[in-house]
């Protein structure tokens, strides 16, 4: 059933990839970061505002996960407060109720950050809000095949990276996670965020 989900989904999105945004969107709303060896553990995203643009607001930060043959799994919105901090975990929020049946290895990880309507409500299916500097900081892990036999892994954390986000790319996001909430039974729906950081990676 799922698979079959997924077939009407990409037939519909052809037709409907409307270019909605045709401008080039700001760098600082769009980051990405990826994780890889999924299979030997998790890995976390901690994701902040800095309360920079307007010290009382919240953001959405929107999350998209691709897996390595570059289709959308899954996407969900996290509402975060200024100065807070919440996070996610990768195997247990982003890749355990995929769309697609099997669960990746290596995914990677988009964040759009938008500003909520009404200052609770997040969506990453809908397109509003889109601005610059709404203060979205986002840090990631990742568990790495170490020197030497046995292989062991080690476990890195980074930023997420800018990127420069174009309308069509924008707008295949919005549209295709929107596609997920209304055609995919409840798969591909991501968990929300939690409050607080997650720490390391559980190998």
């Amino acid at each position: 059933m799922r698979t079959l989900l997924i077939f009407a989904t990409v037939a519909l999105g052809g037709a409907a990839f409307a270019q909605v945004i045709t401008r080039e969107i700001p760098s600082d709303v769009f980051q990405v970061r990826y994780a890889s060896n999924l299979n030997k553990g998790d890995s976390v995203i901690n994701i902040t505002n800095t309360g920079s643009d307007r010290p009382l607001d919240n953001i959405c930060v929107n999350v998209y996960t691709f897996d390595p043959s570059e289709e959308m799994v899954s996407c969900c919105s996290c509402l975060v407060t200024p100065n807070g901090l919440v996070s996610l975990s990768v195997q247990g929020d982003l890749i355990s109720n995929t769309l697609s049946p099997s669960t990746p290895t290596a995914v990677v990880v988009k964040l759009v950050s938008t500003r909520p309507p009404d200052e609770v409500t997040c969506n990453p299916g809908a397109l509003s809000g889109v601005e610059a500097g709404l203060g979205m900081r986002a840090w990631g892990t990742s568990l790495h095949a170490l020197p030497g036999t046995p292989t062991t892994y080690g476990v890195t954390e980074s930023a997420f990276l800018p990127g420069g986000l174009s309308g069509p790319e924008a707008n295949h996001l919005f549209q295709f996670c929107g596609f997920i909430q209304a055609n995919g039974s409840g798969f591909g729906i991501c968990k929300s965020c939690r409050a607080g950081g997650l720490g390391g990676a559980k190998q």
